[in-house]
C-alpha cells in the first residue's frame, strides 16, 4: 500500500491519524515478519487488519559463510521464490550485494543467473527486505552497519525500473535506513534507454556498467543484449546520464582467458574510457560450471592492468570474495544449496 492508502485504511477503520506512523515504523524500521508483532495497536486492530492484509515479507532461507568471512543467504519471498543476497565484508566497509529480480531475462553467458529463466520482479519492499536483513547481518557478526549497497545481485536492475528506484527512495529516507544515496551503486548490462530515463530523473546514486567486451563482435558473443543497444548507442547513453548528473560511470570489465585479456583488447577498452568520464573496475573470472570460460594467469592479469595504467586509465582489480561458497561476482544462481 502506499502512504496514502494506508492513510485512508486507518481512518477507515476508526484509528488515530498517528497510528500510521506507528504502522510504519513496524514495518520499515523494525522489521517485523506479521502484523501480529505491532504490540501498541489493539488486539481488535490487528485483527482487522488481518482479515485483508498480510505482509508479504522476504525472509532468509539458508546462509553460508565462506573462508574469507563473506556471508551468502538464500532468501525466500512470500509465493515460494527464491533469490540470493551477499554481505561482503573489508577492512574499511561493509557491502551488501542485492539482487531485483528472479532469475533473468539477459543469458549473459558467463554468468550463472543468465541461465535461469526470469521468473518475476521483485517487489520494491522486497528488495528494501533484503537489504534490512542485511543490515542486521552486518552488525550482527561484524558490529557495523552496512556502508555500501551494490544492486549487482540476480537479474536486471533498470529492467525492474520502478521497484528499483522506490526501493532505494526508501533505503535512503528517513523513515526508511537513512543512507545516503551517494553510498548505492545500481549496475546494469547496459539497457541504454533506461539510463537515459536515470539522467531524466536525476538520479543520485552510482551507476557501473558490466562491459566486459570492449567491441561489438566479442560483446555480442557473452551479452546477447548488445545486439540490440551496441556499444555506440551505450556510450550516447552514459554520456547523456553524465551530463545529467554529473557523475562518472564505473565500467565493469571481467577478464576471460585468451577471450578479451590481450593488449589489442586493452586498447579497445581505453578507447571506450577516454569517449566516457569514467573509471574501471578489472574483475576475476569466477567459473560456473554452465560456461567454459577460465581466469587468465596473473601475468596476464598483471600485463593487463599495467597496460591501463601507463595509459592513465583510473582501474582497479578487483578481488572476488565468496567464491567457495558459489557468492562471488556472476556465480549466483540458487542452486545446490540444502534448505535450514
Amino acid at each position: 500500500m502506499s502512504q496514502a492508502e494506508l492513510e485512508t485504511l486507518i481512518i477507515s477503520i476508526g484509528e488515530k491519524p498517528f497510528r500510521v506512523k506507528q504502522i510504519n515504523e513496524w514495518i520499515w524500521q523494525k522489521n517485523i515478519s506479521s502484523i501480529d508483532e505491532m504490540l501498541n495497536l489493539s488486539k481488535a486492530t490487528r485483527e482487522r487488519l488481518k482479515e485483508e492484509y498480510f505482509l508479504g515479507k522476504l525472509n532468509i532461507d539458508h546462509t553460508q559463510i565462506s573462508d574469507d568471512t563473506t556471508i551468502k543467504n538464500r532468501f525466500v519471498l512470500h509465493d515460494g521464490h527464491f533469490v540470493e543476497g551477499v554481505l561482503i565484508p573489508t577492512e574499511t566497509r561493509v557491502t551488501a550485494c542485492v539482487s531485483s529480480q528472479v532469475g533473468c531475462s539477459l543469458s549473459c553467458k558467463f554468468c550463472a543467473t543468465g541461465y535461469m529463466d526470469r521468473k518475476r520482479n521483485l517487489e520494491f519492499d522486497e528488495i528494501y527486505d533484503q537489504v534490512k536483513h542485511l543490515n542486521d547481518q552486518s552488525e550482527s557478526n561484524y558490529e557495523k552497519k552496512l556502508s555500501n549497497i551494490v544492486f549487482m545481485g540476480m537479474g536486471e536492475p533498470l529492467l525492474n525500473y520502478n521497484n528499483v528506484l522506490k526501493s532505494i527512495e526508501k533505503i535512503t529516507s528517513p523513515d526508511g535506513m537513512g543512507m545516503s544515496p551517494s553510498r548505492i551503486t545500481v549496475s546494469t548490462a547496459g539497457v541504454s534507454k533506461m539510463i537515459k530515463k536515470l539522467a531524466d530523473d536525476k538520479v543520485k546514486f552510482n551507476l557501473a556498467v558490466s562491459l566486459h567486451a570492449a567491441n561489438d563482435v566479442k560483446r555480442n558473443e557473452i551479452m546477447p543484449i548488445n545486439e540490440t543497444n551496441n556499444i555506440k548507442v551505450l556510450i550516447e547513453s552514459l554520456n547523456y546520464f553524465y551530463k545529467a548528473t554529473k557523475s562518472p560511470i564505473t565500467f565493469e570489465y571481467i577478464l576471460f582467458k585468451d577471450f578479451n585479456d590481450s593488449v589489442e583488447d586493452a586498447d579497445e577498452l581505453i578507447k571506450i574510457c577516454r569517449q566516457v568520464p569514467s573509471k574501471v573496475n578489472i574483475i576475476e573470472y569466477n567459473p560456473i560450471s554452465l560456461a567454459a570460460f577460465a581466469k587468465p594467469t596473473e601475468e596476464k592479469v598483471d600485463a593487463f592492468m599495467q597496460y591501463l595504467e601507463r595509459n592513465k586509465i583510473n582501474a582497479r582489480l578487483r578481488r572476488s570474495r565468496g567464491k567457495d561458497i558459489d557468492a562471488a561476482c556472476g556465480q549466483l544462481a540458487n542452486v545446490n544449496h540444502p534448505s535450514k
